[in-house]
């Protein structure tokens, strides 16, 4: 379920900037995304990897979710890992924040939520939902940061912002607390 969600955000950006007639920084990229849409994952990983070794962050992102889930690939959570990071670095959002969750849930790498907290941090500054509702939980129940209700609120408000509705109704409950 997750690796589906995924792809088809991936899928949108790339059919997105394919029909704004912004041209990618080569055609493996979209290659990528018609093989994924397909189902033809292992097809697909060769033309990711061009796309991400021509630093494209939603082809090291795709990368990292196929690793993730072993679709195309056995799952291995540490090179998922090494794509993730090569993403999030080129400021692919929603890489942060997988990258935050194989921290926070410990996949294939050692637990640590600060780790999780900073990556999640950078993933909600780049404007994905999913990071600042991740944030909004770590400070609301003090996971790798010292609680914070009233810095729980800020975020989910953000996640409200971005179209997280489980967040709007966390800011609603913390706004009724008195934070």
């Amino acid at each position: 379920m997750k690796i589906k969600m995924k792809i088809k955000l991936f899928l949108s950006a790339a059919i997105c900037l394919s029909l704004s007639n912004i041209t990618f920084a080569n055609d493996d990229l979209l290659l990528c995304a018609t093989k994924i849409q397909a189902e033809l994952y292992t097809e697909a990983i060769p033309y990711c990897e061009k796309a991400c070794n021509l630093n494209d962050g939603l082809g090291c992102g795709v990368l990292g979710e196929l690793f993730d889930e072993g679709r195309g690939v056995r799952q291995n959570y540490q090179q998922a890992k090494i794509y993730y990071e090569k993403a999030c670095n080129l400021n692919e959002g929603l890489s942060c924040s997988n990258l935050g969750f194989l921290y926070d849930k410990g996949l294939g790498l050692r637990q640590d939520m600060s780790v999780a907290v900073s990556y999640f941090e950078k993933g909600c500054n780049l404007n994905e939902g999913i990071s600042c509702k991740n944030l909004g939980i770590s400070f609301e129940y003090g996971q790798g940061v010292r609680q914070n209700r009233t810095t729980a609120k800020e975020y989910y408000g953000k996640a409200c912002d971005l179209g997280k509705q489980e967040c709007c109704d966390a800011y609603r409950k913390l706004n009724e607390q008195g934070y």
